[in-house]
């Protein structure tokens, strides 16, 4: 149980992790990749603002859940201690890169940019893969049955409705 008296040292860690891996991924790069010269902010490029916003909102409530009952950070050397199945990990396995896959799309959006578009894809493409190659496998040894539980009830990328494995506490 979480006490807000003492703050878990994972976040902290989080928060430096976030800071430099998907606020790099998700926020730097796309920022860098923008176009040049100034563009009108038309209907369609402000609803970039969505999923922006959306992003955000997913990756940090995510990232709280993972600091705070999962014993852990996003970090794949400091991984939580425990199967975080809760809150959003109840809907979709992977609900921090949906996250700041939405952050950078909508920045697409945002900025009339298919070089951000692009970048969009080959990012979702590189998680995709760390996720399947890497992150499932350790995931699968790590916790055994109640990771392939959660596997059968949650699907990986789309979310579902909520997992029976996976009570809100």
């Amino acid at each position: 149980m979480l006490r807000w008296g003492r703050l878990p040292a994972s976040l902290a860690k989080t928060l430096m992790f976030t800071i430099l891996v998907p606020g790099t991924v998700g926020v730097y790069i796309p920022y860098r990749l923008r176009p040049a010269t100034p563009h009108a902010i038309t209907a369609v490029a402000a609803l970039g603002l969505l999923p922006i916003a959306a992003g955000f909102c997913i990756y940090l409530w995510c990232a709280w859940d993972f600091a705070t009952f999962g014993r852990g950070t996003p970090l794949p050397l400091d991984p939580p201690k425990e199967l975080v199945v809760r809150g959003l990990f109840r809907y979709a396995r992977n609900p921090m890169y949906v996250g700041v896959l939405l952050a950078i799309f909508g920045q697409a959006l945002w900025f009339t940019s298919a070089v951000i578009l692009g970048y969009g894809l080959a990012v979702a493409v590189g998680f995709h893969l760390m996720v399947i190659l890497y992150e499932e496998p350790v995931l699968r040894a790590k916790f055994g049955a109640s990771y392939e539980q959660y596997c059968r009830e949650v699907r990986r990328w789309i979310p579902t409705r909520a997992a029976k494995c996976a009570p809100e506490k």
